[in-house]
């Protein structure tokens, strides 16, 4: 079955698309207006672009052209934190997608401690073994959208916060006590399952 982008509702593309790139990390991000109102929110569309120098990025829908607050935090600011959710936070992580008003505080609403970042000014999130301190380097809006598009943003780590309890020797991630989460599609989340390694073919 052929299914042309431009001839299907946005509600559907969205459908296929997420059921189809699974599993996808999740961005909780925290960000700070220019007032000081607190903002924490998940992303799905997020992941690592480069390690030199080290990069992540996350992009925000803009449904009915309205920006998340998140967005309008980081263009403003042009600072976040990501803060890494895992099988222990997933149901505060899970409460900070609502939809509070600007002034409002998903750290209070979750019942998650705000704790203060090294170089930058939005706060980390205590609970979260792993947060990476960022400075946002380029932003991007889609074009030729249906209902808003999303905006891509794109941040330099300049900071690592890793947890003692979730890292090996060598700089290595421990996979069993970090227990991050992934998400799917609709209402489903996943747990990393079983692992396997693979070894490159060298020639």
């Amino acid at each position: 079955m052929k299914i042309d982008p431009a001839q299907t509702s946005q509600k559907d593309v969205y459908k296929i698309l997420t059921g189809s790139v699974i599993p996808r990390p999740i961005g909780w991000i925290s960000s700070i207006s220019k007032d000081g109102n607190l903002n924490l929110a998940p992303f799905s569309f997020f992941n690592a672009v480069g390690e030199d120098p080290p990069h992540v990025m996350f992009s925000t829908v803009r449904s009915g052209n309205t920006n998340k607050d998140t967005l309008n935090n980081v263009l403003e600011t042009k600072q976040f934190v990501v803060n890494m959710a895992t099988e222990e936070l997933v149901e505060a992580m899970n409460a900070t997608s609502v939809n509070l008003p600007p002034d409002g505080n998903e750290f209070e609403f979750a019942g998650l401690t705000p704790i203060a970042s090294d170089l930058i000014n939005p706060p980390r999130v205590k609970e979260s073994p792993i947060s990476f301190e960022c400075e946002l380097v380029h932003h991007y809006n889609l074009e030729d959208h249906k209902d808003g598009g999303a905006t891509i943003m794109i941040g330099r780590i300049v900071m690592f916060h890793v947890d003692e309890s979730v890292l090996l020797p060598d700089y290595k991630i421990n996979m069993e006590t970090y227990r991050p989460i992934a998400r799917l599609a609709g209402y489903n989340y996943a747990k990393l399952g079983e692992i396997f390694a693979i070894k490159r073919p060298f020639i």
